[in-house]
């Protein structure tokens, strides 16, 4: 893991992705050049309503203009007021933090399965692999939401050429269901060439988990947990592990191997 950075940067870009979802970038943010897929950065908000920092997944950076972009969607008071700073507003970003996904083998069909905000850092995962020479149709993304309201930045990837499946429970876009359902059957088509990787809610991520280990299928989890202060100390984060002991998401994770965590 690379040395963390804190600076000052101030919110370059601000965009309202529609229903409590938002993009921000950040710059000059010297984390930029150091961000890896799966790692995530800590905000400081500026007020005293809001005591401890917030962890944000990194979506995408521009190591060259020095830019970092986040996306989040309000789900209380820290997000709350994080939606409603002002454009050029400074920010004290410490990161990046926690441990990045590694890269699939040129051989392999790459499986990412988003569940709602779990989204970002594998968008971010996809543009990097893109821009390392991997194939895009060979990325399957496969995108699962309650609705059509929770599916953001569809143009985005059309943009980024992966083959995308959208999966609405409701089905008001894309298929109806469950996002594991057309998972599981493209894992049952294609074997052990696989390589999975997953972000999105405890309950997906532990089907996915699940339906890899049955197929002997390798890949990463991404964890999403409540993290005061994003390196370890606080153990706030811990999860078990399956093979006994306990592991922190803000420094042995947020990424896991399928099965090292007990789901």
């Amino acid at each position: 893991m690379n040395k963390p950075i804190c600076d000052n940067p101030r919110l370059l870009r601000k965009r309202d992705l529609g229903h409590n979802y938002f993009s921000y970038t950040f710059a000059p943010c010297q984390a930029a050049g150091k961000c890896r897929p799966g790692q995530f950065v800590h905000i400081k908000l500026p007020t005293e309503a809001v005591f401890f920092r917030r962890a944000f997944s990194v979506a995408s950076v521009d190591p060259a203009k020095r830019e970092l972009e986040i996306i989040f969607k309000i789900f209380g008071r820290g997000t709350k007021l994080l939606s409603e700073l002002p454009k050029g507003a400074e920010m004290n970003i410490l990161g990046p933090l926690g441990s990045k996904f590694t890269m699939p083998r040129r051989n392999h069909e790459a499986v990412l399965v988003a569940g709602g905000v779990g989204f970002p850092p594998l968008m971010y995962l996809a543009e990097q692999m893109i821009r390392k020479g991997y194939e895009p149709g060979r990325i399957r993304f496969f995108y699962g939401a309650r609705s059509k309201d929770d599916i953001i930045e569809r143009s985005r990837m059309k943009k980024l050429g992966v083959d995308l499946t959208i999966v609405t429970e409701d089905g008001s876009i894309g298929r109806r269901g469950l996002v594991t359902e057309p998972v599981e059957s493209f894992l049952d088509q294609h074997g052990s060439s696989v390589r999975l990787y997953s972000c999105g809610p405890e309950p997906m991520l532990k089907a996915v988990n699940d339906l890899a280990l049955r197929r002997s299928i390798r890949g990463q989890l991404s964890l999403e947990a409540p993290m005061p202060c994003g390196y370890g100390v606080c153990l706030g984060c811990v999860v078990p592990l399956t093979d006994g002991g306990h592991a922190r998401v803000c420094r042995e994770g947020p990424v896991f191997e399928i099965g090292e965590v007990a789901l």
